[in-house]
């Protein structure tokens, strides 16, 4: 028995190697990007509710970016705060903004895809890149950047949505749980099978939206306004991504703990409407994490081939530090992988709390 536990633990660091050498190594050893500067009509789309804290501090910075043509459409989705009132100060101010305000609907209550379909189509640009709210972007040429990786064939293009840095544990964890799945689509991406993005930092042609039919087929489904859309039009041959540290966005992370994990149920919801392959490498992946560091116990503990465990523990350490070190400093995150064993463990176990929560209970979506 204890053998075949071994032969099992053997087999779980190989299919590790593969995902996090073969797949990730695309991203994380991939050579540094070279921008080509277009000057594509540009419509920057920003839905919010309830952000009127967020969108005074922010918009600006979206009205300043150094880009020759461009328009930022605010979708305020029927707010109960002063978020329209301030859309309409920037209306004024700012030539290039134009203001969608959706009205409560019964049938699309409380969605965010009805209120970004209309402002969807509002817009008036061929070209459409999407952030949220409570994001700013990380420096004046972040629309030049983003769209630098559009071409005739890439009308889809994803980008990196980071988390601004706190002092604290829980910081490092929200940012390391963020450096590992944008490593992980991204990498599938590269491969040719992208798989999701984040509404935080996205961009695609709009006639990607209208050959979808928009979000109708997910529709009834209250979040995935960004994952399941690109899990749906995204393909190998129109998908790319820009990783560039001036395209990066930056937003405000929880600050505590439950927060944060009631964020994640959220997102781990939709998952499950993935494509059967997106749903399977990323249930292989978690299962593969989650044997890693229980099937070692049963080993040691009976002190079996004990030599040759801590080998592969070893090893097993080495690539997947060296991997997602390398990746982490492509993306600014170098302080995320210094207590990396340990950030790992704890966002294992909070991801299978995560799935048995979600068993018994709905996850809260858009507000």
């Amino acid at each position: 028995m204890l053998f075949i536990t071994f032969c099992v633990f053997a087999s779980v660091v190989f299919i590790q190697f593969l995902y996090y050498v073969v797949v990730f190594g695309k991203f994380a050893f991939s050579k540094p990007q070279k921008s080509t500067p277009k000057r594509i009509p540009v419509s920057v789309i920003v839905c919010a509710k309830n952000e009127e804290e967020n969108v005074r501090r922010f918009v600006p910075l979206l009205a300043e970016q150094d880009y020759p043509d461009f328009e930022i459409v605010l979708i305020d989705d029927a707010s109960s705060d002063d978020t329209l009132e301030i859309f309409e100060e920037f209306e004024k101010q700012y030539s290039n903004i134009r203001l969608v305000k959706v009205e409560n609907n019964e049938a699309f209550w409380g969605n965010k895809k009805y209120a970004l379909t209309l402002g969807i189509k509002a817009a008036r640009k061929e070209y459409l890149l999407f952030t949220d709210a409570d994001c700013r972007p990380s420096s004046k040429d972040w629309i030049r950047e983003m769209t630098s990786r559009f071409t005739m064939q890439k009308t889809i293009v994803l980008g990196y949505g980071a988390y601004e840095k706190l002092p604290g544990f829980l910081n490092k964890l929200i940012r390391f749980e963020t450096v590992l799945t944008v490593v992980q689509y991204f990498s599938w991406a590269k491969l040719g099978h992208p798989y999701m993005g984040v509404g935080r930092n996205l961009a695609y042609k709009k006639e990607e939206f209208f050959n979808m039919n928009g979000f109708i087929e997910h529709m009834k489904i209250r979040s995935g306004d960004d994952d399941l859309f690109i899990n749906q039009a995204a393909n190998g041959k129109n998908t790319t991504v820009c990783y560039s540290t001036e395209s990066f966005t930056y937003s405000e992370p929880k600050k505590s703990f439950k927060d944060w994990f009631t964020q994640k149920r959220r997102h781990v919801s939709t998952a499950k409407h993935y494509k059967a392959f997106d749903r399977f490498q990323l249930g292989l992946f978690f299962v593969v994490q989650l044997l890693f560091f229980i099937l070692p116990i049963a080993l040691l503990a009976f002190q079996f081939m004990w030599i040759y465990v801590l080998a592969i523990i070893g090893f097993r350490y080495l690539f997947t530090w060296i991997t997602l070190g390398v990746a982490a400093g492509k993306l600014k995150e170098k302080d995320t992988m210094y207590f990396y064993p340990i950030m790992e463990i704890v966002l294992i176990f909070t991801q299978l709390n995560i799935f048995i929560t979600n068993i018994f209970s709905k996850p809260v979506h858009w507000k």
